[in-house]
């Protein structure tokens, strides 16, 4: 039960806000109130909100009982900024709104909108926005500015102190304040002048004293995220202007960023790096006084050889890394320019002024973009290398500190020796060398109060090394949060603090914005509430639930993220090992089903996004497997020997519904499909519109010995049953016919394998967590494949790219296998010539084809075969999942959300794999097809001499 206030708060807000957004469900109000630090506190209502009207709502009302509130964007925060034991207030999917202007010199952006997204938006005008952290895919601009986060390339002359045109802020009463806004701002200073006038007294306070202020400037001069932007009362005059970059790094403490207005920077065009191997730290840290000051140098990232040797054994590593000497030290230097003249001058000058220090192999710089992908994955992949070795249990912890440049290699050498003292053998330091700004990370089990202590005494010796010793910051870009809380009076002295607390006071006298965190008198706030992590299944036992995942889930705006799935998991295991009660325990696992395991796609796009290769859908999968019975094993089982009368019978199915369609028309068909599936307590699929008909026989030609084309087409189960057209569509023939059609075309001799009808990948199988049928289906199909490829000698076309990835995961590794993009490309394109339709189309990039990296080739053959070619922007998944659209029909609408509105003028969109096709015309109201469709129309035969 909610304390009364809270139940008070509740009814309130409830007669605005829908139902939906308002949770108090004891399993996702762990799910959503966790964010990626080491902290966890649970949260007693989470409120997602759409617009800023509700957020004025939800501060009035929560003032009226002096609730405390909390802000959450992307919840990627490292400090413990994004948690709450009260209120957490969620953006949700409303706050994407922008405006590109001023020729491009200004974005306005509202608070919800991903880093990245934001630079996608200006990438046409070679803009992009200063603040580049390393979660920027995941990060949102709320979080981005609340925290000031940098990254490796924008320093302290481009992150969001810096580049901030303009703020909309919400304070805690529910005011709005738009510092572009001059309405706004009367408005303001009629209804707070206290909020003014305490600001100008602490600028003039500040004025007066040269200690203070000279103080305040000397922090400012490296990376410097520890406590409030004080920077701003010697920055500016003009209260407005001060309050508006106070709240860059605020983390929330002072008020709601509703919109922000940022100055852009260019995005260079032409880049080069060198990962340059120096003997040891103190070499590679005398080189950064010369790129930081007298050289175009972008980014110099320092790598020590802990570090290097955590990634040295990866995939796509160079193989010089494992046989470098012990102290080894590493700067990832780039150069950026506008032109590749300026480019090469730029190396030159780099290369000349570093001649003379001595390196380990010679100085090389690149502008291959394929080779220095290498060297940034290099410094990329050390976090997750960290992570992914730790064992169950632990978590994966990175701080980053700061120090005057000059003090850079004696500092490195400290924390090195810090490591050994307190055997976090694992640990490595990596960073932004050309700010100061040094990461270290190491693994941390806080279960046992013997390690908490062991952290509490490592952290203890940082601070007075960061502090006393160089005087440096505790907080070069991660924020305050309530990991540095008790120091940030060490750190700053008291005479800044004390203008800390002033400020908080001034614009939340109540406490009531995010306590706990920047401002915090428990001494001991760092080593509390720390968040257990479990083990809960092996597949995802690594997770660091940092929720880089999460922007690419297509139940993200439906139900849970992949990172919600594992932090609900966990917490059902934590129930479980702690002999939680019962009831509870049944309740969470109620509270599971839909959003954890029904509505997950299980698509594994989560992987290509988790730094340490986490496929939460492999979990989903095996879950299912544990909830599947002995009678459900056995109609599965009946179902695989049986599967060429079962396709045949979803055929004929297909075809009388159809038929069915025809006679009553499409109202009549959603009506009554509508009804029964609602009679049935949604058990039963839910037809639509866009169901195809099924397919005629597939006949194998007479074999000519003579052709020496010859392909193996295996026609996916989808493909083979359940491809015919839909009611209206103009492409009369099934998929298998089509492509057939065209490998004819290509002059290609086809071969069917034996038994064709009863032959299936398993992927239909391996979906609903039935692996061992899945299994069994696949090494069936794998010895039909070999039998007729002569061992592997023949090529093998699926035309359904995720029943291709599965194929070419379980098949034997003899079989050359290829879905319909790279065989078009690598087999038919000198066969056939390519005239562009004057059309319009767009793709849909499946989630197997993103996991093999056929974007870019998926696009070039688009462009061969049509004159125009959009795809939709943030649409990753289609959410249809196999059958799953049927049976889950909303997650195929929540993952296509804005869809149509991309498909404007389109005249008709490409995919390869027809459960998608169906789902993606069902929502983008234009007919989705395979690819092979527009390869045939845009192509002809080539002539040869003889003809």
């Amino acid at each position: 039960m909610l304390p009364a206030s809270y139940q008070e708060f509740l009814t309130a807000v409830s007669k605005t806000l829908p139902k939906k957004q308002l949770t108090t469900d004891p399993l996702k109000t762990v799910t959503f109130g966790t964010d990626a630090s080491f902290y966890r506190l649970i949260p007693k209502i989470v409120i997602q909100v759409e617009n800023q009207d509700e957020v004025k709502l939800i501060l009035r009302e929560a003032n009226k009982r002096k609730l405390p509130v909390t802000f959450r964007a992307a919840g990627t925060s490292l400090s413990g900024q994004a948690i709450s034991d009260s209120i957490l207030v969620q953006l949700g999917k409303g706050w994407q709104g922008y405006r590109i202007f001023d020729k491009a010199r200004k974005i306005e952006l509202q608070p919800g909108i991903i880093g990245s997204r934001a630079n996608f938006l200006l990438a046409e005008f070679g803009k992009k926005i200063g603040p580049d952290p390393a979660s920027i895919d995941s990060a949102k601009i709320g979080g981005i500015v609340a925290n000031n986060a940098s990254g490796m390339c924008c320093g302290v002359a481009e992150n969001s102190y810096k580049t901030l045109d303009s703020l909309r802020l919400i304070l805690v009463d529910g005011t709005v304040v738009d510092t572009a806004d001059d309405k706004s701002r009367s408005a303001f200073s009629r209804s707070h002048p206290h909020i003014l006038e305490g600001l100008a007294e602490l600028r003039d306070r500040v004025a007066a004293d040269p200690q203070l202020s000279e103080r305040i400037r000397y922090k400012f001069k490296i990376k410097n995220t520890t406590g409030y932007s004080l920077n701003a009362l010697v920055d500016f005059k003009d209260p407005f202007d001060i309050m508006q970059q106070l709240m860059v790094g605020s983390e929330g403490t002072l008020a709601f960023i509703a919109n922000v207005v940022y100055k852009t920077v260019v995005e260079h065009q032409h880049k080069a790096s060198a990962l340059i191997m120096y003997p040891d730290v103190s070499t590679a840290c005398s080189v950064i006084p010369l790129l930081r000051d007298n050289l175009p140098v972008a980014a110099a990232e320092l790598m020590d050889r802990a570090a290097l040797s955590s990634v040295q054994d990866e995939p796509g590593m160079p193989a010089y890394l494992a046989g470098l000497a012990d102290g080894v030290t590493a700067l990832l230097v780039e150069t950026r320019a506008t032109s590749a003249a300026k480019l090469q001058q730029q190396i030159r000058q780099i290369g000349a002024a570093l001649a003379k220090i001595k390196t380990v192999r010679p100085l090389e710089f690149t502008d291959n973009p394929d080779e220095y992908k290498v060297y940034w994955n290099i410094r990329k992949g050390l976090f997750p290398a960290v992570g992914a070795v730790r064992e169950t249990g632990t978590t994966v912890i990175i701080e980053d500190v700061a120090f005057p440049i000059e003090h850079l290699a004696a500092a490195a050498l400290d924390l090195q020796e810090l490591f050994k003292k307190y055997h976090y053998h694992e640990a490595i330091i990596f960073g932004h060398a050309l700010e100061g700004n040094l990461h270290f990370v190491f693994t941390q089990d806080f279960s046992q109060e013997e390690e908490v202590l062991r952290y509490r005494h490592l952290m203890d010796e940082v601070v007075t090394m960061v502090v006393d010793k160089y005087d440096g910051s505790l907080k070069a870009e991660h924020g305050t949060g309530r990991n540095m809380a008790p120091f940030v009076e060490k750190e700053w002295g008291t005479a800044a603090y004390e203008l800390m607390v002033q400020l908080k006071q001034l614009f939340d006298p109540d406490q009531l914005l995010n306590p706990g965190v920047i401002i915090n008198p428990d001494a001991e706030t760092h080593i509390k509430n720390l968040k257990p992590l479990p083990a809960t299944h092996e597949l995802v036992d690594k997770c660091i639930e940092c929720g880089f995942c999460e922007p690419v889930c297509p139940s993200r705006n439906l139900s849970f993220t992949p990172r919600q799935r594992i932090v609900g998991r966990r917490e059902i295991s934590r129930q479980i090992a702690a002999n939680g009660s019962p009831e509870l325990v049944k309740q969470l696992l109620k509270s599971y089903r839909y959003p954890g395991k029904e509505t997950c796609a299980a698509d594994g796009l989560c992987a290509t996004r988790c730094p340490v290769g986490i496929d939460t859908g492999k979990m989903i999968k095996a879950l299912r497997e544990e909830a599947n019975g002995e009678l459900a094993n056995h109609v599965a089982d009946w179902v695989a020997r049986n599967f060429k009368g079962v396709a045949t019978g979803i055929n004929t199915t297909l075809n009388g519904v159809d038929k069915i369609h025809q006679l009553t028309g499409t109202a009549f068909m959603e009506t009554a499909s509508s009804a029964a599936r609602t009679l049935s307590g949604n058990h039963l699929p839910l037809w639509n519109r866009e169901m195809p008909s099924g397919v005629g026989k597939i006949l194998a030609e007479k074999i000519n010995p003579n052709n020496p084309l010859q392909v193996i087409y295996f026609p996916a189960c989808p493909s083979r049953c359940m491809s015919g057209p839909t009611r209206g569509e103009t492409e009369p023939d099934a998929l298998p016919h089509k492509t057939a059609a065209l490998l004819k075309k290509a002059g290609y001799q086809i071969l069917y394998p034996d038994s064709l009808g009863k032959l299936c990948c398993g992927q239909a199988f391996e979906s609903k967590g039935f692996f061992k049928q899945a299994d069994e289906k696949s090494e069936e199909l794998n010895r039909a494949l070999l039998t007729i490829s002569d061992d592997g000698a023949i090529p093998v076309l699926c035309d359904t790219s995720p029943c291709l990835l599965r194929m070419k995961d379980k098949l034997d590794k003899k079989l050359k296998l290829y879905e319909p993009i790279e065989f078009v490309l690598e087999f038919l394109q000198d066969k056939l010539t390519f005239t562009p339709l004057p059309q319009k189309i767009a793709l849909h990039v499946t989630c197997s084809a993103r996991k093999m990296d056929l974007t870019d080739k998926f696009v070039r053959l688009a462009q061969a075969c049509a004159h125009e070619v959009v795809v939709p922007e943030d649409i990753y998944c289609c959410g249809f999942a196999g059958d799953r659209g049927f049976n889950y029909p909303e997650l195929n609408e929540s993952a296509l959300e804005g869809l149509k509105e991309q498909l404007l003028g389109c005249d008709a969109g490409y995919s390869t794999s027809k459960t998608c096709e169906i789902g993606l015309s069902l929502r983008g109201e234009i007919p989705y097809r395979s690819i092979l469709y527009l390869v045939d129309a845009a192509t002809q035969p080539k002539q040869t001499l003889a003809d």
